[in-house]
């Protein structure tokens, strides 16, 4: 099942269990998905589409003093695939990487990037390659 397939089997099961919250929440991420001139989006677009409105949300939170998350974030962040800790970037950096490669340990950073995908937060993976010692 597609993520948008998801998202819409979860706006019908909000409206029946008449979960306001829920379905304003997904109908906002229907309507920035809506903006595309496409008819079915790739999981990775909806996955963007979601960061941008949780990086907004957060911002405007932020600005207004109501501190740094509300329901509308938790239920979209469900939506996210589970992110990759700084451990785990670690060892596969140790594994997978030889720096011999690269003028410097930061220009490794694309073929991370490249493997964990929507899995690691680039800001997370730059902080690893900043604090890893090999």
């Amino acid at each position: 099942m597609t993520l948008q397939d998801k998202l819409k089997d979860d706006l019908k099961s909000a409206m029946k269990a008449r979960d306001k919250v829920q379905k304003d929440a997904i109908r906002v991420v229907m309507g920035e998905m809506a903006r595309s001139d496409k008819k079915q989006l790739p999981d990775e677009e909806i996955i963007k589409i979601l960061k941008k409105l949780i990086k907004s949300e957060k911002e405007m939170l932020e600005k207004s003093g109501q501190g740094a998350t509300s329901p509308f974030i938790a239920i979209i962040e469900a939506y996210l695939p589970r992110m990759a800790t700084p451990d785990e970037i670690g060892q596969w950096i140790a594994a997978n990487i030889d720096f011999s490669g690269y003028k410097n340990k930061m220009q490794a950073m694309g073929t991370i990037m490249a493997h964990f995908g929507a899995s690691a937060d680039g800001n997370t993976v730059k902080q690893v390659l900043q604090n890893y010692s090999a």
